[in-house]
């Protein structure tokens, strides 16, 4: 029994040796690491290396413009929780967080003049990130939370316009930064605009989800109706001038019309556009008042008016323009206040006529 348990014991200090000297080897290696070279890792690491767990994006510069981009559970990027983002300039953006690296420090020579000029001009960026309080080698991960993972600066380009200015929050040292294979200056995906963020989505629609469709033209009131889908499927058009169910309608022509909703961007964003100008166009009579109503009964609203044409526009004739043949304002239920073209809405802006057969 002694030797049993000698032997034990002999085997559990084993056991122990091994792991102090396993542990010890860790931290030695951790250390050699931390201390390789004269800037630390953490001064220089802008790089995600996990974007998809990237869970919100704020960018602030200088003159106090302020962008929040979020993403929601279906995985879509909300902007300053009004609007959706572009996803192209979303996946740009986040490309760039995964592809970014450190060419080289700032030289001596050039280093005061830099952060000098950061700190007047640089657009601020916090990273957060889906993280775990648990993570065992990436495979046991458990309470789940949001956190403040990385935060630095964007300056301006490099002289060569090849190269992008950055300094981490709480670093002396700032950095040239660069896309491998990308020949250009970084500072421009950092953008604070929120109208150059928004995607131009106005109506984005499965025919499946799609309850009503309302069309007036106040202008000439007999071209208005109403398409309302029933319980089975089918779809009833009603004339809004005498409120006269129209059974005779191209079935095929619906169908094309319903499709079209699944995207219709507005052109340009005019929020900006002269107070008088705006209040004026919006008092006038609209062109049309496009509804849409979805299955779960929420509705958007459209509202378009006519865009004057340049002074001299004339027709194929010769003849004087008065309206703008390409365009027309649009305002939505938001508030937001845009140029669409008409090649993009007249599928949505059809009269009642268009579905009629005998029209």
């Amino acid at each position: 029994m002694a030797i049993i348990k000698k032997y034990k014991h002999m085997k559990k200090n084993k056991f122990t040796l091994i792991t102090v000297i396993v542990l010890a080897s860790i931290a030695l290696i951790l250390i050699l690491r931390s201390s390789k070279g004269t800037i630390g890792k953490k001064s220089k690491d802008f790089a995600v290396e996990d974007t998809s767990s990237i869970t919100k994006i704020f960018l602030t510069d200088k003159t106090n413009k302020k962008i929040t981009l979020k993403k929601n559970t279906s995985g879509n990027w909300q902007l300053n929780g009004k609007y959706k983002a572009q996803a192209e300039i979303m996946n740009t953006l986040l490309n760039t967080m995964f592809n970014i690296e450190v060419k080289r420090p700032v030289s001596k020579a050039e280093h005061n003049n830099v952060i000098k000029r950061m700190s007047a001009i640089a657009t601020k960026v916090e990273i957060y990130q889906n993280v775990y309080r648990i993570n065992l080698f990436d495979r046991v991960k458990l309470f789940p939370h949001e956190k403040l993972t990385k935060t630095y600066y964007v300056g301006d380009a490099t002289k060569n316009l090849i190269g992008t200015y950055m300094l981490m929050k709480n670093s002396s040292i700032a950095f040239v930064t660069y896309i491998p294979g990308f020949k250009g200056f970084l500072s421009t995906r950092y953008d604070t605009d929120e109208k150059n963020w928004m995607s131009h989505t106005i109506f984005e629609y499965k025919i499946d989800d799609i309850k009503s469709v309302s069309l007036k033209f106040p202008e000439n009131p007999e071209l208005s109706y109403t398409l309302t889908k029933t319980n089975n499927n089918k779809y009833i058009l009603t004339s809004l001038l005498d409120n006269k169910i129209i059974d005779d309608y191209d079935t095929l022509k619906v169908w094309d019309f319903l499709y079209s909703f699944r995207k219709i961007c507005f052109e340009v964003l005019l929020n900006d556009l002269d107070k008088h100008k705006k209040d004026s166009i919006l008092s006038s009579t609209p062109f049309h008042i496009l509804t849409i109503t979805d299955v779960s009964g929420k509705s958007k609203i459209i509202k378009t008016f006519h865009k004057r044409a340049d002074k001299g526009d004339v027709d194929f004739e010769g003849n004087p323009v008065i309206y703008d043949r390409d365009r027309l304002y649009a305002c939505t239920d938001n508030k937001d206040f845009t140029l669409i073209q008409f090649f993009v809405f007249d599928k949505i802006l059809r009269p009642v006529t268009y579905f009629q057969k005998n029209k």
